[in-house]
């Protein structure tokens, strides 16, 4: 049976339907927020498959007919590869979702969100959250839910729930709070330079916003809800678990006590080793469940250290970065490149200037969108001392590079200062946690020795947290184990002003205020401590770009004259292109950007230009080319598209019966301008010049 449950939200109603469509699916809902809809659907199967983790995918689809149009590339847009914005949203929805499910649940899942219109105005990846959530919820797959999702905004002064696309350009706050009815489970945004109260504020406005979708989605499972599926944990043979943890309990601890990662993986994997050749041939069919127990043991050693011993792997203090270096200008040819280490988390940043027409394209649900940055992410396997094939981006990989991208366009100079395409890549050379948070480091110090003039320098950590009903730990610079045992991965970038953006997963139900504040000024401290380490390698941007980065020089000229710029098909701009070594873009407004290896080209296409629109003055003296022949004189062109009469009685100083006993078609002609009447007509004469002794006529 259909049902529609509506909530106003924003001061626009948001809809839940289910039980019309997609009924063969687990669970299945329809979500509409003014004219954008999205269908979102859950299956489960029901046979579990082995592994040590939940089988859970997610999948976010927007359709390019949702918008009306028709996509530029068929194959690539709609069954190629996800888009940047697909891949995104799909982690959004897969992030706070994912500790919800039995810790043990085996069975594939899989949640598909597909956006079937879209009104321009109301963005749907906080809506797939939503439907993902309630579609969970009806359904008989077991789920800790409800949650719900809200994007928050503050423009001039005053926070907005889910405001509408366009006016997010006016914010200095955009994040997307997801929680339960209790507290906060996932955070992910960016901002202008804020401090950390009014982000606090923020979040938890958004949380109170978001408690009538819960109440929403609990209504909808008391009316159509499906029975929970009885799932039962599987057994553990409790005293098998117990033999092998007395195996592996000391060399394991021993292990973990080891400060570097290299040598600490070793002694972990010597003493894995032990236990199962401990073990003997009697349990060789059991070695898949030996490594599971050796890895709980592991994460429940791990926190033991944290909570009961107060003591971290590598023996710093809770509140303690890893010691930092920073090396900028290492590469020779790039337009600016720094070398970020933090402990044994290793990132090189590499700068790319370009022109206008290096910029992004990229074709969304809103329209085509133009780029002028770019950061992309590599994580190569040798980063983790691993030999694996050499593909795309993974989610990950593009995760981080959204992250790192928020953090530092707030700090990009404006156009009209630094008219260039920004081009920052980073390459994880090793990883031992932090990587995304070493990326935002190393491409702000590679801007600024390529010269670019951002606003203020900014840095970058990671939190993480260990929690029991007892105690409570903040981490500032966690490690890779430290995030993988801990509770928490809270990700901070800004200035030391304030925050610029923010990426926070739980891996527990939800956090508390008091926890986020905490943490948050944790992260505040660590990310002066860091900006000054790489202040101290570079104090400021370098005065001048790179030598081998493109010159752009821009002039103004009259919208009338852009025609006569790009010629005939092109013609005409291609040849000065060509002729100068030079790359040309034309504004509608009259905008000439000319980009350029070497001022001495710039130049000359600078000249050509001017050349081209160029208004003749009266006085002036050309030396143009005879282009027309009539009865009562010649046409004369004096600048590339401008020709101008020379009358029969201005060809001599003597009286002339026949245009073509002075000049002739192709004739250069040296001519004085006489006027240039309101029409644009231009009268020129050759006579004026004769008799001021200047005049010259060659064939």
């Amino acid at each position: 049976m259909e049902i529609i449950l509506k909530e106003e939200i924003g001061g626009k109603t948001l809809s839940i339907q289910t039980g019309k469509v997609a009924k063969q699916a687990s669970g299945s809902v329809v979500v509409q927020y003014g004219d954008t809809v999205v269908l979102v659907t859950v299956v489960s199967t029901h046979d579990a498959r082995p592994g040590d983790f939940v089988p859970l995918t997610v999948e976010y689809q927007e359709k390019i007919y949702a918008a009306g149009r028709i996509p530029g590339n068929y194959f690539r847009r709609e069954i190629g590869r996800p888009s940047e914005k697909e891949t995104l949203t799909a982690r959004l929805i897969d992030r706070p979702m994912r500790p919800l499910f039995p810790k043990s649940y085996r069975f594939e899942t899989q949640v598909i969100a597909t956006v079937l219109s879209m009104d321009q105005e109301n963005d749907a990846d906080t809506l797939a959250m939503v439907g993902a959530s309630a579609a969970l919820h009806l359904s008989d797959i077991p789920f800790a839910g409800p949650i719900a999702a809200v994007r928050v905004a503050r423009i001039d002064g005053q926070f907005r729930v889910n405001p509408a696309i366009t006016e997010l350009d006016l914010c200095d706050i955009n994040i997307i709070v997801a929680g339960s009815k209790t507290g906060v489970v996932m955070v992910e945004g960016g901002s202008g330079v804020v401090s950390e109260d009014d982000m606090i504020e923020a979040i938890f406005f958004g949380h109170r916003a978001l408690q009538p979708l819960i109440d929403l989605q609990i209504k909808l499972r008391e009316t159509h809800g499906a029975p929970k599926r009885a799932f039962v944990p599987p057994v553990v043979d409790a005293e098998f678990v117990a033999k092998v943890e007395a195996l592996a309990a000391g060399p394991l601890r021993e292990a973990l006590l080891i400060p570097q990662k290299i040598e600490r993986y070793a002694a972990a994997r010597v003493a894995k080793h032990g236990v199962i050749e401990a073990l003997g041939e009697e349990y060789a069919d059991r070695r898949e469940q030996v490594v599971g127990i050796i890895e709980s043991l592991k994460r429940r050693i791990l926190r033991d250290l944290i909570l009961i011993e107060g003591r971290r792997v590598d023996g710093r203090r809770f509140d303690e970065v890893r010691p930092i270096t920073c090396e900028v200008g290492i590469l020779p040819r790039p337009h600016g490149s720094a070398l970020f280490t933090r402990g044994e988390t290793q990132v090189l940043g590499v700068l790319t200037l370009g022109s206008g027409q290096d910029e992004q394209r990229v074709e969304t649900l809103s329209g085509e969108e133009f780029r002028p940055f770019m950061l992309h992410y590599n994580f190569p396997p040798y980063s983790v001392g691993e030999a694996k094939r050499i593909s795309g981006p993974s989610r990950r990989d593009i995760g981080h590079g959204g992250l790192s991208t928020r953090a530092i366009e707030k700090i990009l100079p404006d156009k009209e200062k630094f008219d260039y395409t920004i081009r920052l890549v980073s390459e994880v050379l090793e990883s031992n946690g932090s990587s995304s948070m070493g990326t935002v480091c190393a491409c702000c110090l590679a801007l600024m020795d390529g010269g670019v003039p951002i606003k203020a320098p900014v840095a970058g950590i990671a939190m993480g947290l260990v929690s029991e009903v007892d105690k409570t730990v903040v981490l500032s610079d966690i490690l890779g184990d430290e995030d993988h045992a801990g509770d928490m991965d809270f990700k901070v970038t800004g200035t030391e002003a304030g925050i610029t953006a923010l990426q926070m997963d739980i891996k527990i139900h939800e956090l508390s205020r008091e926890i986020l504040t905490k943490a948050l000024e944790q992260a505040r401290q660590g990310r002066i401590h860091i900006l000054g380490r790489m202040l101290a390698a570079l104090a400021a941007p370098r005065p001048e770009i790179s030598p081998y980065a493109p010159t752009i020089t821009t002039i103004t000229i009259h919208p009338d004259k852009i025609r006569e710029v790009i010629g005939q098909g092109g013609k005409t701009i291609r040849a000065i292109q060509s002729q100068t070594n030079t790359v040309i873009q034309i504004e509608d407004s009259g905008q000439v950007k000319i980009a350029a290896f070497s001022k001495q080209e710039a130049e000359a296409a600078l000249e050509l230009v001017r050349q081209i629109t160029a208004d003749p003055e009266v006085g002036a003296i050309y030396e143009g080319t005879v282009v027309k022949i009539t009865d009562f004189g010649a046409f004369v062109n004096i600048l590339p598209g401008t020709d101008g009469l020379v009358h029969i009685s201005q060809l001599a100083n003597h009286r002339v019966t026949k245009v073509s006993d002075v000049v002739k078609e192709g004739d250069k002609l040296k001519v004085k301008v006489l006027e240039v009447g309101r029409d644009g007509k231009i009268r020129l004469s050759h006579k004026a010049l004769l008799e001021e002794g200047d005049g010259q006529t060659h064939r």
